[in-house]
């Protein structure tokens, strides 16, 4: 399409800078609005737009579209000791990789919560992928994991998510859900849950999560799994569970 702009552009087009300008517009924002991604696109305002080629380029072959959910590889199954809302035997698991700091994430979380009211046999399990350019994502969800040691994952999770993550009201959220605060802090002090997190998060990209939130929607009998990017509406989710049973 751009080509052809370019194209119109030297038949002395007055709309090409207009039409350029859309198109690029439009394509930014279809990768903005519904993740936090995993890696930056480059600067190329002041680059040069080469000249067309002499000789027409030639039309490339037809490809099979990308498919609105693709499967999920490498998928590592449910285990009891995760953080898990819902019947933890259900057949089908949500798995969230996510980001405390992801305002993406925080709409996903609500969507979540409404996705566990209405539909049966599904459970939402929590995993964590914090992004590098967060500065409070990685410390908030050692705290989190923290908070998981006195039963309090999903009331921390809530709050996290309410609030906003701040490294320095974590100790007053874990007053607020009930938490024995010094052993929460002791907890998060040490460091422990570093590296699982670390861990989480190289298992969500190996199973194809390139953002947050990243969600795989898995038969946990079949083992079959698609991956949901993004805050899709409910019901997105809705129509990938149909898709896995």
């Amino acid at each position: 399409m751009i080509e052809k702009l370019k194209q119109t552009a030297n038949k002395g087009n007055p709309w090409f800078p207009i039409a350029l300008v859309l198109v690029g517009a439009i394509v930014g924002y279809g990768f903005a609005f519904s993740n936090c991604s995993t890696s930056l696109s480059g600067d190329v305002a002041g680059a040069e737009v080469a000249a067309p080629a002499p000789t027409p380029t030639p039309t490339p072959a037809p490809t099979e579209p990308e498919p609105e959910f693709p499967d999920a590889q490498n998928v590592v199954a449910p285990v009891s000791d995760e953080n898990v809302r819902g019947d933890a035997n259900a057949t089908i698991s949500i798995i969230e990789y996510s980001d405390f700091e992801c305002p993406f994430c925080s709409r996903n979380h609500n969507t979540m919560i409404q996705l566990m009211e209405e539909i049966d046999d599904v459970n939402w399990v929590y995993r964590h992928f914090p992004l590098g350019f967060h500065a409070n994502a990685q410390k908030s969800a050692e705290a989190s994991e923290c908070a998981a040691e006195q039963d309090k994952f999903w009331e921390f999770s809530d709050v996290l998510f309410e609030k906003g993550a701040d490294i320095a009201k974590l100790a007053t959220y874990a007053e607020e859900v009930g938490l024995d605060v010094a052993a929460f802090q002791t907890c998060l002090d040490s460091d422990k849950y570093a590296q699982a997190i670390t861990d989480e998060t190289n298992e969500g990209s190996a199973s194809g999560v390139r953002g947050t939130p990243g969600n795989i929607v898995y038969n946990n009998k079949t083992k079959k799994g698609v991956v949901v990017s993004g805050a899709q509406s409910i019901d997105r989710f809705k129509v990938a569970i149909e898709m896995v049973k």
